[in-house]
């Protein structure tokens, strides 16, 4: 008998993706079917590919954000929009209106810190380590800030944050 776990020919890893990405889906359109009113002290982060297929930014964002960017669903966004293969929404950086269409394909992380639960998904692009860069900087009210990422939820703090990182063998 041999200690190697043979290849798999079902694409576990990527159904899961999927899956959980649904999970995406299905809580922005519930939001959406309220009015696009997060109840109660609900807020999302989420991180999405910005070079990835389909999706639609404003210029002066891909530009500061060329690979990766975190948006804030909290108080002051509008026209969300849930399809089945991504949503659209519009948000203010720096005073300024942007309507941002992302396919859930391109979502690398969703955070919902009033209850500590969070997703992450693989990249795309495999094992590429994504460049830094600057926090999205879209509007917060009242002057407060948003927590740091390291704040939100970790795999490593007892949260519910769901990881799912699949090794494939070569």
């Amino acid at each position: 008998m041999s200690d190697e776990t043979p290849d798999s020919l079902i694409p576990y890893d990527e159904i899961v993706q999927e899956a959980l990405r649904a999970v995406v889906g299905r809580v922005l359109g519930e939001v959406q079917q309220q009015g696009s009113v997060l109840p109660g002290n609900h807020h999302f982060y989420i991180t999405f590919k910005t070079a990835a297929p389909g999706v639609a930014i404003p210029t002066h964002l891909r530009e500061r954000f060329p690979d990766e960017m975190t948006i804030v669903l909290q108080n002051k966004f509008w026209d969300l929009s849930v399809g089945d293969e991504g949503f659209s929404v519009g948000l203010s950086f720096n005073q300024i209106p942007a309507k941002l269409s992302i396919p859930f394909a391109a979502i690398t992380a969703f955070v919902d810190p009033a209850v500590d639960f969070g997703l992450q998904f693989q990249a795309a692009a495999g094992d590429i380590e994504p460049p830094a860069h600057d926090d999205a900087e879209n509007d917060v009210p009242d002057g407060s800030e948003r927590p740091a990422a390291a704040d939100v939820a970790t795999a490593d703090d007892g949260s519910n944050v769901v990881t799912v990182d699949f090794g494939r063998k070569k």
